[in-house]
């Protein structure tokens, strides 16, 4: 029989991934006022129509592939040519034009541009092959510009990160990571030396050293940490420095681009990575590299706190987008699959809707715990309301980014592989991108800082007891505003809530024990993300929408499926001490063995 005979499967079709979205619609509908939403809503059909059409298509064949470097030149000179594929450029120039990071800076929408804008990553990160790394890091330079940039640098560089031209456009790397710290940038070796001279866009140094990890290195300038004060100094000793990759940062249109060296930055290599195949991620060394101070000396990490915190949301999209992708082929199969000689649609099987209820609440926890805190860093970037009210943002902004980004990268990877095994042996393919989807996701378990970093970030947040009750009076009032004739309905879910609540209101007293941290940030993660699907199904009960019953159904078994209780019985443990050290010694020997 030849392969073009007999049963011949039907392919999953593809939908617009906005209007077959499960829950971001009727999420933004509540997150944003009416006349916005009636708005840009147009916007995101078209977008959603694009994804699976024009935009895959620049990322798909020969058009995308890894970067190559070309280090010499025939004649042996040091070139360092840096070579991007056609669809990573393409797909880094649609998101511009698309007004990614451009929509946070027009704020034409105010507070609500971060949701509106953070929609479109949602819906396109599945087929952007990792170009959000670049821009997530130049939305981070462009906040870093718009707080303690000069007037120059205000008035040349911010509106190049923030163009919607790609003839115009910046990119922006983030150089922290080096070899002796990783996340811990305090044994950073990179020295600035100040040159006496001062550039239009601050005071220039040279800088020396390497950088371990640095993505996008195809960018136009870096923001970049280097040590102006001794190593006994640590973090205290570093300074914050934008740097131009090559110079002149504004060259003629009549002379020749300046050559990739022209900076003195050299590529060591690129790095081959598990994922993110096409972005290009490399070894620098700076040799006397030209650079100009951001802000006071001594003050690079708080300064650089800005970048950090927008790329771990940006991170946590990622993560959702992915997921979001994955499920929707699921979903799709599973109307065109027959199973039982024919006769009965995957759809039909109740065990098959199980396994992809469980991946659907997975992701509608998620986007909304990552549009929770998308709202709170609107409302923090455009102020309003009373001193109170922005205090009360921007504590709980300050305790759920750490919280966001790890929840979402620890939660979303082992949903997007139930997604796929929902296709049998047909996801395992290549071909319909689940690969890359999971493969691409990985890193963000690990960039811009792990689940323990990041819980280790979450303490030193959560011990200022202002932080702390901040966000537990925040959970108490949603619950609170729950109307009278649904509270009975959702009592067994808001038992478990309270539970969980009063055990974390003594989790992060000082002392805090060694093993608290982690699962103490499953436990904010899982309290925050059955909060904000509670806020939802209130809003959509008392709207009286279409799908209340569903939003409601998908709150009370969130409260399940994510583990509360379970979170809570593990912070419990952790609290000990004496069982603590016990553990302790005890994970030493599991590990390392009795011979140490």
């Amino acid at each position: 029989m030849r392969i073009e005979e007999g049963f011949q499967q039907i392919p999953f079709p593809e939908s617009n991934v906005y209007t077959s979205d499960p829950a971001l619609p009727g999420l933004l509908k509540r997150l944003l006022p009416k006349r916005i939403f009636r708005e840009v809503e147009p916007d995101l059909v078209r977008l959603g129509n694009d994804v699976i059409t024009s935009i895959r298509d620049l990322g798909s064949g020969t058009r995308i592939h890894p970067p190559q470097l070309i280090q010499y030149d025939q004649w042996g000179h040091r070139v360092d040519d840096l070579q991007t594929s056609e669809g990573w450029r393409d797909l880094k120039a649609v998101a511009q034009r698309e007004g990614i990071p451009a929509i946070f800076y027009e704020r034409k929408y105010q507070e609500f541009s971060r949701v509106y804008g953070f929609a479109k990553v949602v819906l396109m990160v599945g087929e952007s092959h990792e170009v959000f790394c670049p821009l997530s890091m130049t939305d981070g330079a462009a906040r870093v510009l718009e707080l303690i940039g000069n007037a120059q640098a205000k008035k040349d560089v911010l509106p190049r990160l923030v163009s919607r031209d790609p003839s115009r456009a910046f990119t922006a790397g983030q150089w922290m990571t080096e070899r002796p710290g990783g996340s811990d940038v305090s044994l950073t070796e990179t020295a600035a030396n100040p040159t006496g001279q001062t550039s239009p866009y601050g005071p220039k140094y040279t800088l020396n050293g390497l950088k371990w990890f640095s993505s996008a290195t195809d960018s136009e300038i870096s923001v970049a940490l280097a040590r102006t004060g001794t190593l006994e100094a640590g973090s205290r000793g570093l300074s914050l420095f934008l740097i131009p990759l090559r110079l002149p940062l504004f060259p003629s249109p009549s002379k020749p681009r300046p050559t990739p060296t022209s900076n003195n930055i050299f590529v060591h290599r690129l790095k081959n990575k598990v994922g993110t195949h096409a972005l290009p991620t490399a070894e620098l060394t700076l040799e006397d590299t030209e650079g100009y101070l951001l802000g006071e000396l001594g003050k690079g990490v708080k300064n650089i706190t800005s970048v950090l915190n927008l790329t771990r949301i940006w991170s946590s999209t990622a993560s959702v987008g992915n997921l979001r992708k994955c499920l929707g082929m699921a979903s799709s199969y599973a109307k065109v699959r027959r199973i039982q000689s024919g006769g009965t649609l995957l759809k039909d099987a109740p065990v098959h809707v199980a396994q992809l209820a469980e991946v659907n609440l997975l992701y509608r926890a998620l986007l909304h715990l990552t549009f929770g805190v998308i709202g709170l860093l609107g409302r923090a970037e455009c102020g309003g309301g009373s001193t109170e009210e922005r205090e009360d943002v921007e504590r709980r902004l300050r305790m759920l980014t750490p919280v966001v980004k790890g929840y979402a990268a620890e939660k979303a990877c082992t949903g997007m592989e139930e997604a796929m095994t929902a296709l049998g042996g047909a996801g395992y393919m290549e071909e319909n991108g689940f690969g890359r989807s999971i493969r691409d996701a990985l890193v963000e378990k690990i960039w811009e800082g792990t689940v323990t970093v990041l819980a280790l970030d979450l303490v030193r947040s959560a011990i200022d007891p202002k932080n702390h009750q901040a966000f537990i009076s925040w959970a108490r009032s949603i619950i609170s505003s729950t109307p009278k004739d649904l509270t009975e309905d959702l009592r067994p879910s808001f038992t478990l809530l309270d539970k969980a609540l009063g055990e974390l209101s003594t989790t992060y007293n000082s002392p805090v024990s060694p093993l608290v941290p982690r699962p103490a940030l499953l436990l904010v993660g899982s309290i925050a993300s059955s909060v904000y699907l509670l806020e939802h199904a209130i809003w959509s009960y008392n709207q009286k929408e279409p799908e209340a019953e569903v939003d409601i159904e998908v709150f009370k078994r969130w409260i399940v499926q994510s583990g509360l209780e379970g979170n809570v019985e593990e912070v419990k443990k952790a609290k000990d001490a004496d069982q603590a050290l016990t553990r302790v010694k005890a994970n030493e020997k599991i590990v390392f063995g009795t011979k140490l």
